[in-house]
């Protein structure tokens, strides 16, 4: 259904959306104070705009047409997004609940997110959180175009970057490492000397962990044996869980790591270090769940 905006009249799509809710007229016209016959006339003017019938009698009443009911999914969303608006710019809350857009990189933990995220849930106006996971620069370029709140990453934002954008640490936390029951144990003596050639499973090239392990290795001296790299942190857990080779985890969230994956842990460093950034389009922040998540959440 092609539309040019310049013709979509917001009023029009009011008495559309609250006859639509109502369900009649005389219902709509009530609660707008206006006339049934001006309601009707105004509905006829976006159905000639959009190019479509929005209505159809149906014995006698008006119900939805196919077309119909996809205009109402997307009122549905213009005006619930104008009332967020209007709380965000006057920053008060409202009754409905809040839409939270964020961006997690495919290298991030997902614990440590579960993390971060646990105040926003905690605030006294409901809060509809959107997580989209992609690779930093797509969603850096969707931040940008506001189409996320905010991005939750393993290190700040490329300086490289033609648009200003603002990092806000959240905390960093040393490194465990882990593997199955049999690996592990057979890795446990001797750490961390007994990574040297031995089987890993490790964060993707150019990721932010792994620019601090490359580093750490370096330092050591210990080359591991690469079996596999992984962008999603989760699948290096699940592969991990079979035996195929050790991992880094964060260290604060290493116990649940090993709970739910079944691993056991080899040892740890606070020597390479896994750092939490949350990223934001502008340095004043209005919405009030992203003031929440970047000033009262520190990971340690």
């Amino acid at each position: 259904m092609a539309l040019n905006m310049e013709w979509l009249n917001y009023h029009h799509l009011r008495y559309f959306w609250t006859v639509a809710r109502e369900g009649s007229l005389r219902r709509a016209a009530e609660k707008l104070h206006v006339s049934s016959p001006s309601i009707s006339a105004q509905i006829r003017e976006l159905e000639a705009a959009l190019g479509e019938r929005l209505f159809r009698r149906s014995g006698r009443t008006n119900v939805l047409t196919d077309a119909g009911q996809v205009a109402l999914r997307y009122a549905d969303e213009i005006f619930n997004l104008g009332r967020e608006l209007t709380g965000a710019i006057k920053q008060r809350p409202t009754s409905k609940s809040l839409r939270l857009h964020v961006g997690v990189a495919d290298s991030f933990p997902k614990l440590v997110t579960q993390q971060i995220l646990q105040p926003v849930f905690e605030l006294a106006q409901p809060v509809h959180v959107i997580c989209r996971e992609g690779k930093v620069e797509d969603l850096l370029a969707q931040l940008v175009a506001h189409r996320l709140d905010v991005v939750l990453a393993d290190e700040p934002a490329p300086g490289s970057l033609k648009v200003r954008v603002f990092n806000h640490p959240l905390g960093e936390c040393g490194v465990t490492f882990c593997a199955g029951p049999r690996l592990a144990t057979s890795l446990r003596p001797g750490f961390p000397r007994s990574l040297d050639r031995a089987p890993a499973l490790l964060p993707a090239d150019g990721t932010g962990m792994r620019r601090s392990l490359d580093r750490w290795f370096q330092t050591l001296g210990i080359t591991p044996r690469i079996i596999a790299e992984f962008e999603d942190a989760a699948l290096m857990k699940v592969m991990a869980s079979d035996g195929r080779g050790f991992i880094p985890v964060p260290t604060l969230v290493a116990q649940e790591a090993v709970g739910r994956f079944s691993l056991r842990i080899i040892g740890a460093t606070d020597k390479c270090r896994d750092q939490f950034f949350a990223i934001t389009a502008e340095r004043r922040i209005l919405h009030p769940a992203v003031a929440v998540l970047t000033k009262q959440n520190r990971p340690a």
